[in-house]
């Protein structure tokens, strides 16, 4: 029987991260999660939900510092609008309480 146009033939070995649609390695998350000892055992979704809650998160905090740096006019995203979108928004103030937003930005190359 000819196949379809159109269709791809699966090989089938696709990454548990790419499996699940997220942009956070689940194998890191599976890694620092059994590093740091945190349980005897470790369940196979424990690190998909929490790849999950990291990409939902950065989402959350990027959005609007991305919007406030677009009506702006500025191109990158710096650590002072992420303080105001986290600060901004009750419930990702809430989340990260006092935490500080690092104003040193990374060396460049």
């Amino acid at each position: 029987m000819p196949r379809e146009r159109g269709h791809r033939r699966s090989s089938g070995r696709r990454s548990r991260t790419a499996r699940a649609e997220l942009s956070f390695s689940m194998s890191h998350m599976e890694r620092l999660l059994r590093e740091g000892h945190y349980t005897q055992s470790l369940s196979s979704s424990a690190p998909i939900f929490l790849a999950a809650i990291m990409q939902h998160l950065t989402a959350k905090v990027l959005e609007p510092a991305g919007n406030k740096a677009q009506n702006s006019s500025q191109r990158h995203i710096t650590p002072e609008l992420v303080g105001m979108a986290v600060h901004h928004k009750a419930l990702l103030n809430g989340s990260f309480g006092m935490t500080p937003i690092s104003l040193v930005a990374p060396a460049q190359h």
